[in-house]
């Protein structure tokens, strides 16, 4: 009776300051009287569960520093264009939105002294009338608010990316990460039969 078993073999190994994987060849050229020694050492990276919370503070602080901290200095250029050009925006939006608020209060008053009524003073009236000073108004508040909660975001995505960042730095690639599969035979301690099946190792 054939029996298809699976199972799972999990190996942890745990990591310390003082693991290491040592290779050593060594080669005895007698004849010369010389001893070479190759010797290949891989150090364990060590890993810092405090190095994600501060790559988030310092762009917290100041945007593209944990990029600095992670080493990613690419990605600076990247967090200052984006956000400089939303804040620029925003600022852009609000100084005209606050030049054409205070000609539609001047122009509610009953003073024609502002900017948009008759800039070039040649008497043909109003550049921009009342509706359409309110219009200017309330499109250039809505792009204004728009944009600072664009500000907000990106800042906000400038931490998420350094904290992220400084957590794939530390993820483990070695060569100690392995998976297989092997066939092995078992008896029934019952009847005795053979049991034949595969088991899966999964090694980390």
């Amino acid at each position: 009776m054939f029996v298809s078993l699976f199972t799972l073999t999990v190996a942890a190994q745990k990591e310390t300051e003082k693991d290491k994987e040592v290779d050593s060849l060594q080669t005895d050229l007698a004849e010369e009287g010389i001893i070479v020694v190759d010797t290949l050492k891989k150090e364990r990276v060590k890993i810092n569960p405090l190095a994600p919370s501060k790559a988030a503070f310092l762009s917290a602080v100041i945007p593209g520093l944990g990029q600095v901290y992670n080493k990613r200095y690419w990605k600076v250029p990247l967090v200052y264009g984006a956000i400089g050009a939303a804040v620029y925006g925003y600022t852009w939006n609000n100084n005209n939105y606050q030049r054409v608020r205070t000609a539609f209060k001047r122009r509610q008053a009953g003073f024609t002294d502002d900017e948009f009524y008759d800039p070039n003073n040649t008497g043909s009236g109003p550049l921009l009338g009342l509706d359409d000073l309110q219009n200017e108004q309330e499109n250039f508040q809505r792009d204004r608010d728009l944009l600072l909660l664009v500000s907000i975001a990106l800042y906000a995505l400038n931490i998420v990316d350094a904290n992220v960042d400084a957590h794939l730095k530390q993820f483990n690639i070695d060569d100690d990460l392995s998976f297989d599969m092997e066939p092995f035979l078992d008896l029934d301690p019952v009847t005795n039969n053979p049991n034949y099946g595969m088991a899966l190792i999964i090694k980390f």
